[in-house]
């Protein structure tokens, strides 16, 4: 009887820890944010509308967000070299990861520097379709990639 108890111990604990630490990385520290009109691209204010985007206190790499902007108020603001969209949680669906890739490097979009070290050696690049569709993360800048 006794090895049942730990046989079934050694297979419950690691289910139930499995599942904690998967609610962990992909739930629990994600907040949703979706009050945002206006972003900040190289020390001025852009308005955005339909604002939808997740952040976190634990990780300032795991904001994403995606909007809608007028592509003429990214006229002047530098374009980001090796901007690589970072991946969300599946849950977040708005920030297509492969779509956005894919359309960064066939040039049906383009990728803006709109904070350089934003938080802690991390640049803040925002995407941008002609039609106005855009999409926002931070990612390490060049101090970090080298190391």
């Amino acid at each position: 009887m006794r090895g049942k108890i730990i046989a079934a111990f050694l297979v419950v604990f690691p289910l139930l820890f499995g599942a904690a630490l998967y609610y962990a990385q992909y739930y629990a520290y994600y907040e949703k944010v979706s009050d945002v009109t206006s972003i900040k691209v190289q020390g001025r204010d852009v308005a955005v509308s339909g604002y939808e985007g997740i952040d976190a206190s634990s990780s300032n790499m795991k904001m994403r967000g995606c909007f809608t902007v007028d592509p003429a108020d990214f006229d002047g603001v530098p374009v980001a070299e090796n901007a690589t969209p970072l991946t969300p949680p599946d849950w977040f669906t708005c920030f297509d990861t492969k779509a956005l890739s894919q359309d960064l490097a066939a040039g049906k979009a383009t990728a803006y520097l709109a904070q350089k070290d934003d938080r802690d050696g991390l640049d803040l690049i925002v995407m941008v379709y002609p039609d106005g569709r855009a999409f926002q993360w931070r990612q390490l800048n060049d101090k970090f990639q080298d190391k």
